[in-house]
């Protein structure tokens, strides 16, 4: 049987996902339910930048499904630096069942995977955020049902949004964005999206006026407005963003009872106030929680048991 790598969620079905789904429910119901299952078997956490939900939620778990992770950070591998993708992917397939990388360049985990003998998953690329993105769409169907939802993301157009493009689109879901003019999602992504949208029926919208995006909205996203690693910019363009900060007043603009969500870590003052962050709306902690038990139906999807 050949390995499969998740690299983005358009490496799943729409079926896939819905199944995907329905073990993450079970996993939160009961985070035992499977111990052992992955038992004897070990990935690696191959990052080229730190982590918190990402790491902390792939470490536990594999321990919960009776694996093991090994942490693999900046300074240990140097991937790409100390060793050329090639051979550590190579190598590292010969110990290990799995690997799961975060890096900067999308390419750096595409040559991972082209390499690697045994199933990669992406953690986080420039491009592409896929786990992220299918805890928040899981997140949203729990709280919002599988029927047709309004999803507005505020702010830069990331690898976040990227996923959460892609996903929102293979599962019907309508999502409207607004981000400052120059900060707009990936022209490809978008049009990849806007593809796969129109054969299930879901709206893709494009604004720079957040006000426009956010009515009548069901759902509203927003992340941080410079991403990790592209901090050089943040002086040149933070002015462009303080019009999309997610504050009561844009919020007043949604449904009564509006979703907000964040990806986190999130910078309170800035791209969100502290008021929506810790309101009765605000479903931040409930989508990082997710993250444990969408990344345990991955595991056990790809891994196998």
């Amino acid at each position: 049987m050949s390995k499969r790598d998740l690299l983005s969620i358009t490496d799943l079905t729409k079926p896939e996902i819905e199944n995907l789904f329905e073990t993450a429910k079970v996993f939160k119901k009961d985070p035992f339910c499977k111990s052992g299952t992955l038992k004897s078997k070990s990935i690696a956490l191959v990052f080229q930048k730190p982590s918190n939900r990402t790491r902390v939620s792939f470490e536990v778990g594999m321990v919960d499904l009776g694996g093991h992770a090994i942490y693999l950070g900046p300074d240990e591998l140097k991937l790409g630096v100390r060793e050329s993708i090639k051979d550590a992917a190579k190598v590292l397939s010969r110990y290990l069942d799995g690997l799961v990388a975060r890096t900067f360049s999308h390419d750096d985990v595409t040559e991972l995977a082209k390499f690697a003998t045994v199933p990669v998953i992406n953690g986080l690329s420039d491009l592409l955020h896929p786990c992220q993105g299918l805890s928040d769409l899981f997140t949203i169907e729990e709280k919002c049902g599988k029927g047709k939802v309004k999803i507005s993301f505020v702010g830069d157009g990331n690898n976040v949004l990227h996923s959460l493009l892609l996903g929102s689109s293979i599962l019907g879901k309508d999502i409207f964005i607004a981000t400052p003019k120059g900060h707009e999602p990936d022209a490809g992504i978008l049009k990849k999206a806007k593809k796969i949208a129109s054969s299930n029926k879901s709206v893709i919208e494009l604004t720079n006026d957040p006000a426009a995006s956010v009515k009548d909205a069901d759902v509203i996203y927003t992340d941080v407005w410079v991403s990790m690693g592209e901090e050089a910019r943040k002086k040149k363009s933070f002015k462009k963003f303080k019009p999309f900060q997610v504050n009561k007043k844009l919020v007043s603009l949604a449904k009564k009872d509006v979703l907000i969500m964040h990806c986190l870590p999130a910078h309170r003052g800035e791209e969100i106030t502290d008021e929506v962050m810790d309101s009765k709306n605000s479903i931040c902690y409930d989508q990082a929680e997710n993250r444990l038990h969408v990344q345990k139906a991955i595991l056990l999807m790809l891994l196998g048991g």
